[in-house]
């Protein structure tokens, strides 16, 4: 027996005809002596009648006794329901199937959770899940999210194709570069001693394709960086690589939003307007409080440095003496934060080395707070006229170098939004999504402890042109061609003009970063050596593909996209990997281990 439908296919027109459908057991119902069961497979459900008068005993018999998630193959007659009987929350639920023939497949086993009830499965343990991922698989809303991520990844090769881009798989044994992330190391049983390493991304790579000649390139690049993890972090995951030549920023965004335009369209059938709102690294610092903003709801920071300069609340106006700023955010109708709640924002403010958070509630006509008595009515008529101060609001405070006050109350945003969405105060549809591009960041910042400056992006991105001859003089107010790509308050990728120049890209690694000639050599000769033979303008950005899928599945966890994911441990408990090797492979790669002895 062959099946001839999917469990989703069969409709009022089917009526009459024999089917043979296979799949697994999603529910069995004995009514009356009648026994329904429920037949899924990947496409949907399929609702089956057993009736002990049609059927031999020992057919009946078995299905009495199948187990949830058994994988059976039934020959019946289409029927339309009767009348009062339909499903309408499936597209098959105006028939079923009178079963004369089935053959058990193969017997399931009690299943460790359910897989036929949402509600219960959502709630079971996501490590449990992750043991045995073949059956959380299983659901369908994990189903749905894998549907997803293969029309995206059939999208984007189709788009990137249409633009004339060629797909080059780069490798994965690479060499190591340890200025990034924490690499995943591979020893080399050839040559002992020497290792490769996993790439963090194919960036050196793709540059040196430039050079070939290659012109436009694209990759869905396997990448791994070896760091402690997060719902939207994983050991490996995979990013939409892709660099172009002969191009400047205008090209890059015009690609990413047709792309992307593209992406929505058939994934979530939404068309979003495009071009994108653009906005600098300072502008989303001073507005949001951070580089990656969620612009759907508002509580922007705004300053108050001038209005505090001269206060005699010393906190304040100690901060603009010594080169700060004070800002502050009206969290509107959270006046009744608890106690915990202003815990939390203040130790949030202190991980950033502030000694506190100063708040004022606005409860029964009054401002209550220890820090109004300080303030002038100038101050309070400033603060009521840039807040737009209400019953019932909070105000916070946040006074300190500006990107320490700009980031503390970034974070605290982001915290109050979340309490109000709890509370149903602040509602966001969820098919709202607000792009961005954040661009002008600065090319440079400044490590204390180690006293040198270091790329805020990575070396190979090339400064605005016309701050080129700062890099020597001033490298603080350089600008780099870097530009993020923002969706709901997450990076969806980022990306930079490339640095194409020997001469400028020798400057910032030795000059610049500080990293000594030979081990410039050492680490990226090849590029240097490649640059000198013609190397075009070109530039480039990678998608994080993983976080894309979440944000089109409604998901906050990458692991809910990916089909076989790690812990946040780095573990992947269904194969129970990593795990130990045997001496002899160790003999063979030359490496002895020497291992903490393990606790009781």
């Amino acid at each position: 027996m062959k099946r001839t439908q999917h469990c989703n296919e069969l409709r009022p027109a089917h009526a009459g005809q024999t089917v043979t459908l296979a799949g697994w057991v999603h529910s069995r119902r004995d009514l009356g002596g009648v026994l329904f069961i429920d037949l899924r497979d990947r496409e949907g459900r399929t609702q089956t009648v057993f009736d002990p008068v049609d059927l031999p005993a020992e057919v009946f018999a078995t299905a009495t006794k199948l187990h949830s998630e058994s994988v059976i193959q039934l020959t019946g007659s289409v029927r339309v329901r009767p009348t009062g009987t339909d499903n309408a929350k499936i597209p098959t639920g105006q028939v079923e199937v009178l079963v004369k023939e089935m053959v058990v497949l193969n017997h399931a086993a009690v299943l460790p959770f359910p897989v036929d009830d949402p509600e219960v499965a959502n709630k079971v343990n996501e490590e449990l899940r992750l043991q045995y991922r073949y059956l959380d698989l299983r659901r369908p809303e994990m189903m749905r999210n894998l549907r997803v991520r293969s029309k995206v990844a059939i999208a984007t090769r189709s788009h990137m194709d249409e633009q004339g881009f060629l797909e080059v798989e780069t490798p994965t044994l690479f060499k190591s570069t340890p200025e990034g992330a924490r690499e995943f190391l591979v020893p080399n049983r050839r040559d002992p001693g020497t290792f490769y390493a996993l790439p963090q991304s194919p960036q050196q790579f793709k540059q040196i394709l430039m050079v070939g000649g290659i012109e436009r390139y694209f990759q869905l690049a396997r990448c791994y960086r070896d760091e402690d993890l997060r719902a939207d972090r994983q050991p490996e995951f995979t990013q939409v690589d892709i660099e172009m030549s002969f191009i400047d920023r205008e090209d890059i965004y015009a690609l990413i939003e047709g792309l992307l335009k593209r992406v929505w369209k058939i994934a979530l059938d939404i068309d979003i307007p495009t071009p994108f709102k653009r906005i600098s690294f300072d502008e989303a610092l001073n507005r949001w409080g951070i580089d990656k903003p969620d612009t759907r709801f508002g509580m922007e920071l705004v300053d108050f440095t001038e209005e505090f300069r001269a206060s005699t609340f010393k906190v304040f106006s100690g901060a603009v003496a010594a080169g700060g700023v004070v800002k502050a955010i009206n969290a509107r109708g959270l006046a009744g934060a608890t106690q915990g709640q202003l815990e939390t924002m203040t130790e949030t403010a202190k991980g950033f080395g502030a000694k506190g958070l100063a708040y004022i509630k606005v409860e029964n006509g009054e401002w209550k707070s220890p820090i109004v008595k300080f303030f002038t009515e100038a101050e309070k008529s400033a603060l009521v006229a840039k807040l737009g101060i209400q019953e019932g609001d909070l105000i916070l405070f946040a006074a300190d170098q500006w990107l320490n006050a700009c980031e503390i109350l970034g974070k605290i945003r982001l915290y109050c939004a979340d309490v109000l969405k709890g509370q149903g105060k602040l509602v966001i549809p969820a098919d709202r999504f607000d792009f961005l591009w954040v661009i002008e960041f600065p090319l440079l910042g400044f490590d204390r402890e180690m006293n040198r400056w270091y790329s805020s992006h990575h070396p190979f991105t090339a400064p605005v042109e016309e701050d080129i001859p700062l890099l020597k003089t001033d490298p603080k107010k350089v600008r780099g061609q870097h530009y993020d790509i923002v969706v709901n308050g997450v990076e969806l990728g980022g990306g930079s003009i490339r640095i194409h120049q020997p001469d400028v890209q020798r400057t910032i690694f030795e000059e610049i970063l500080q990293i000594p000639p030979d081990e410039t050599q050492l680490r990226f000769g090849y590029m240097l050596e490649a640059f000198k033979y013609g190397a075009p303008p070109h530039g480039g950005i990678a998608l994080g593909f993983d976080r894309l899928i979440a944000i089109l599945c409604g998901t906050p966890s990458i692991r809910d996209v990916i089909a076989f994911p790690k812990t946040a441990k780095g573990v992947c408990l269904m194969t129970d990997s990593p795990s130990h090797v045997t001496g002899r492979q160790l003999r063979d790669l030359h490496i002895e281990v020497k291992a903490a002895p393990k606790k009781e």
